[in-house]
C-alpha cells in the first residue's frame, strides 16, 4: 500500500503541473462574443451618445479578455462624458479621475501599434473633453505621436485610418478657438482619402470653421465672440451679447440721440422673469430699451408673462428681422420697413411675399448679411449658426463702417 502512494505523488505532481500550464477556457466563445466586435460596437454608440450602452460593450470586451486596451480606451472618454455632464463636484470629480486612470490601464496594456492609436486618439478625446491644464498641448502630442505610429489601417478596428487622429486634431482646436489650424486640419481630412471614414464629418467641420475665419477676418473678435463662433445654434442671451459686444449697440444706438439726458431716461419697461437669473440680464434688457425688433419679448401661455427667452434659439426669419432693425436705427432710412412690400411674386420658394418678415429677408439677402443656399431658399424657420451669425455680423460693421 505503501508502495502504491509513493508511486502516485509523481503521478498527481505531472497531472498538477499539466493544469497549471494549461490555458483557461475562453469565457467567450460565441462567433461575435469577442473584444474587438463588441469594442467596436461600444464605439458606435459612443458616438451616438449612448453613453450606458457603449460602457456595457467596453465592460464586455473586457471580460472576454482581461486588459483589452481599446476597451480602457473606449471607457475612458465615457467617463470624460460623464464628469462633463455630473453636477455634483464630488461625482465629477470621481469620474474625472477615472477617465484618466482608464487611459493609463489603455496605454499599460497595448500590445501593438493600433492599440496605441486608439489609446492616443482617446488621450486627445478626452484632454478635448475635460480640458485640465494645458490641455491643447497634451493633445497637440498625442497626435504627433499617434501619426508616427506604423500601423495597418485594416487593423484600426474603428478609426478606419489615421487620418482620424487628425480629425480629431481639428475638433481640439475648433474647441480651442484656433479656429485656422482646425480648417486646416480638417482639409488635411479631406485630402487624405476621397471617400475615407473621416471625410463627410471633416467636410463638415471645414466649412464650419471656413465661415468662421471669413467671419473674423479683419476684425477683432472679443470672448463673446470667439464663444458664440462654435455655437451650432445661437440662442436669444448669446445674440444679445453679440449685439451689445461686437456691434456695440448700446454706443451706437445712443450716439443717434443727441441729447444725452434724453438717453439717461431711457429704460425697458419690465424685467422679464425668466432674465432675473440670467447671465444675460444686462444684454436682454438693452435689446427691450431700445426696442430691437426680433428680439423683443412674447408672451407665454403658461406663465401668463411677457419673456424674454434667453435660452431659445434664434430662427433665420427672426434673425433677419434684428438685422433690418439695426440697419433702419443706425442709417435712420425709414423707407426701408417696406421697401419691399407689395411683390407679387417671392425669389425664395420657401418664403412668401405676404409673410411678416419678408421685407426683412429682402433687405438682408440683397445687402449679403444673409446667404440663401444654392436652390434659392432662405430656410426661414432654421435655426442660426455662430458662424453665420459672425459672418453676418461682420459685413454689418463693415456696411456702418464699425470698427
Amino acid at each position: 500500500m505503501r508502495r502504491r502512494l509513493i508511486m502516485l505523488v509523481p503521478l498527481l505532481g505531472l497531472l498538477l503541473m499539466f493544469y497549471g500550464c494549461a490555458k483557461p477556457a475562453p469565457k467567450c466563445v460565441a462567433p461575435e462574443d469577442n473584444p474587438q466586435h463588441h469594442y467596436l460596437r461600444g464605439m458606435e454608440l459612443f458616438e451616438k451618445n449612448k453613453i450606458a450602452d457603449a460602457a456595457a460593450k467596453f465592460d464586455r470586451a473586457l471580460y472576454c479578455e482581461e486588459g483589452y486596451s481599446p476597451a480602457h480606451s473606449g471607457l475612458a472618454m465615457v467617463e470624460a462624458v460623464k464628469a462633463v455632464g455630473e453636477k455634483n463636484e464630488g461625482y465629477r470629480k470621481v469620474d474625472y479621475d477615472r477617465a484618466f486612470e482608464r487611459l493609463k490601464s489603455a496605454y499599460k496594456s497595448a500590445q501593438t501599434p493600433e492599440d496605441e492609436f486608439a489609446y492616443r486618439v482617446a488621450s486627445m478625446r478626452v484632454h478635448t473633453v475635460l480640458k485640465p491644464k494645458k490641455w491643447l498641448s497634451d493633445v497637440e502630442s498625442d497626435y504627433s505621436k499617434a501619426m508616427k505610429l506604423k500601423t495597418d489601417d485594416r487593423k484600426l478596428i474603428y478609426y478606419d485610418g489615421k487620418e482620424a487622429a487628425t480629425y480629431f486634431m481639428g475638433i481640439a482646436y475648433l474647441d480651442g478657438r484656433e479656429f485656422q489650424k482646425a480648417r486646416d486640419s480638417f482639409g488635411a481630412v479631406l485630402g487624405a482619402r476621397r471617400e475615407g471614414k473621416w471625410s463627410e464629418p471633416a467636410d463638415r467641420g471645414w466649412k464650419k470653421t471656413d465661415k468662421i475665419v471669413r467671419a473674423i477676418g479683419g476684425i477683432t473678435l472679443g470672448d463673446v465672440g470667439k464663444e458664440i463662433a462654435v455655437k451650432d445654434s445661437v440662442m436669444r442671451g448669446d445674440m444679445a451679447a453679440l449685439l451689445v459686444d461686437e456691434v456695440k449697440i448700446e454706443k451706437l444706438f445712443a450716439g443717434r440721440i443727441p441729447v444725452k439726458s434724453a438717453v439717461d431716461k431711457m429704460k425697458p419697461e419690465f424685467t422679464p422673469a425668466d432674465v432675473l437669473n440670467s447671465q444675460f440680464k444686462e444684454e436682454a434688457l438693452a435689446m427691450m430699451k431700445w426696442g430691437v425688433r426680433g428680439l423683443e419679448p412674447s408672451y407665454d401661455n403658461t406663465t401668463k408673462a411677457y419673456l424674454f427667452r434667453p435660452d431659445a434659439p434664434v430662427s433665420r426669419k427672426e434673425f433677419a428681422l434684428v438685422l433690418e432693425d439695426v440697419l433702419i436705427k443706425l442709417t435712420g432710412d425709414e423707407a426701408m420697413a417696406s421697401a419691399f412690400l407689395g411683390h407679387g411674386k417671392s425669389p425664395f420658394p420657401d418664403v412668401q411675399p405676404t409673410s411678416a418678415w419678408y421685407n426683412a429677408i429682402m433687405n438682408v439677402t440683397t445687402r449679403n448679411l444673409m446667404e440663401t443656399e444654392l436652390s434659392g431658399e432662405f430656410r426661414p424657420d432654421d435655426t442660426v449658426d455662430g458662424a453665420e451669425a459672425l459672418l453676418a455680423i461682420r459685413v454689418l460693421r463693415q456696411r456702418l463702417n464699425i470698427y
